[in-house]
């Protein structure tokens, strides 16, 4: 069985790591280079970083972000946030990213995600989707959780397998930054739905969280954000938590 895997997540904005909740009241919380290099000692098996800043000189900052985090950092990043063309993959994979997420970008132009696929592979095509229960059905929202899409989030995870993803990130808008558990009624339906790793993002508030993931659902890796930035969590007492719970790892 594939170790499970635990990926800290950067959102960052005007060269910062930010964090808020349900998507709203973002504020600094750090230098995103040391942020990623203290998780690359601590045991992380990846890196999820999000660009949030929209304008052409944020995207500017970022890229020189990455540049300095990709010299230092020996993971595995994946990079996504305004990636709405071929050359915003090539953009962000020449600074050092192994892997682009892409969202809003695919939800305007589906045919993105099997023109990158094909030229860049399908391992490094991460189709990123936010959710939201609306009307007691899973839907899709674009730009950073504000724009309801109509798109069933389950058809559309589906479709992002059949046209090259080679990997989810399934982030819960109605847990995100709540810290009260994983949706895991919203993730086992889409991870029923495709054979890709999923990767679950939203509402990771404690070590049991983890747990409760690994244990109810067959997600490949479990995202989290401000309760490792803020320390309530080390990546390595997870692990050995997880590894205590019968849950493979690697420490």
């Amino acid at each position: 069985m594939l170790a499970k895997r635990i990926i800290p997540c950067l959102d960052v904005r005007n060269g910062k790591v930010v964090k808020g909740t349900n998507f709203e009241g973002v504020k600094d919380v750090g230098d995103p280079v040391k942020y990623a290099e203290f998780y690359n000692k601590s045991g992380a098996d990846e890196l999820v970083f999000y660009d949030i800043t929209a304008s052409f000189e944020g995207r500017k900052l970022f890229t020189d972000v990455l540049r300095r985090t990709a010299e230092r950092v020996f993971i595995p990043l994946t990079v996504g946030g305004g990636i709405n063309t071929l050359d915003d993959f090539d953009t962000v994979l020449k600074c050092g990213a192994d892997k682009v997420s892409v969202n809003s970008g695919a939800i305007k132009d589906p045919s993105l995600i099997a023109a990158a696929a094909k030229k860049y592979g399908d391992q490094c095509v991460v189709l990123s989707m936010d959710v939201k229960r609306v009307d007691g059905k899973f839907e899709i929202f674009a730009k950073g959780g504000r724009e309801r899409t109509g798109l069933d989030a389950v058809k559309w995870a589906k479709f992002g397998e059949e046209h090259g993803a080679g990997e989810l990130v399934v982030n819960s808008i109605d847990t995100d930054g709540v810290k009260g558990g994983f949706d895991i009624e919203m993730l086992d339906a889409i991870i029923a739905a495709v054979n890709i790793p999923v990767i679950a993002s939203g509402g990771a508030g404690s070590m049991e969280h983890f747990v409760d993931l690994f244990k109810k659902t067959n997600a490949d890796a479990g995202l989290g954000a401000s309760v490792f930035h803020f320390k309530e969590i080390a990546v390595a007492d997870l692990k050995r938590k997880l590894k205590e719970n019968g849950i493979g790892v690697r420490i």
